[in-house]
């Protein structure tokens, strides 16, 4: 790391403020330009132990950018790693406040429950797909606390990836052979299509995410935990919501999700 620890923490208090008072800020490279990418994730664990501290549970994570209309989207080349806690969670047929956020997105994404931990480094993609239990269609709706959309990699890791709400239909066992990058994904808003995709939006196999995933939680000293839920990266470009919208996700084989905006 090249930051001290007083630095860390003053930025994630920033950007917990931010988020918690629905109040954009500039991105934080602004002020420290020279940070280092173990600066970025060290801002995001702390940002985690101030949710934890409020009471929140981790339940899990998730993948920034891992598809191609992602990268595309926010002008980035890599996928990065986020947490997800009890908090942002929603159902299958749920509600969200949009005055609670800054200016919130939706995307399409495939999830997975976990039957066993996964660690890496070196996770494979067949090890990846032996861990896990269940599979589910879900929606991420992210918020990115940057004013204007202004950011860059290092400034989202920071912001745990734009996570603002997560929503998961009821999962379907992993059965062998089951065919995850073949899976058809259909994003309706206000009754019209949006955006469509197949599981190989992501990495080529939403497991390549997962995977991955393991990968740079080791590098973090940590795992993949048995009973974690896993966002594996929006599998579509994200969305704009106001209030008055209403979203539902399809996927082949899986449970559709409906997202109403208030």
């Amino acid at each position: 790391m090249t930051l001290a620890t007083s630095v860390i923490d003053a930025l994630a208090e920033r950007l917990d403020t931010a988020a918690l008072t629905g109040r954009a800020i500039d991105k934080i490279t602004d002020d420290v330009p020279d940070m280092s990418w173990a600066d970025a994730y060290a801002i995001q664990r702390r940002l985690r132990t101030r949710e934890q501290a409020r009471g929140a549970r981790m339940v899990g994570v998730k993948a920034g950018l891992t598809s191609f209309a992602k990268m595309q989207q926010m002008g980035v080349s890599e996928p990065v790693m986020g947490y997800l806690t009890d908090r942002g969670s929603l159902g299958a047929d749920c509600t969200v406040v949009v005055a609670d956020l800054i200016h919130p997105r939706i995307e399409a994404e495939i999830a997975f429950r976990l039957r066993a931990p996964l660690k890496g480094p070196g996770c494979h993609i067949a090890a990846a797909l032996a861990a896990i239990e269940t599979v589910h269609v879900a929606a991420e709706i992210i918020d990115s606390r940057y004013r204007d959309f202004r950011f860059d990699l290092k400034s989202v890791i920071a912001d745990n990836t734009s996570a603002a709400r997560y929503a998961t239909g009821s999962g379907v066992a992993m059965r062998p052979g089951m065919d995850l990058a073949d899976l058809g994904i259909v994003m309706e808003k206000n009754g019209a299509v949006v955006a469509t995709a197949s599981g190989a939006a992501v990495l080529g196999h939403p497991a390549a995410s997962l995977a991955m995933l393991a990968d740079l939680a080791a590098v973090q000293g940590e795992e993949i935990a048995a009973g974690a839920l896993v966002l594996t990266g929006g599998a579509t470009e994200a969305v704009a919501v106001a209030a008055g919208d209403v979203v539902t996700i399809r996927c082949q084989q899986l449970d559709p999700i409906t997202i109403y905006f208030i």
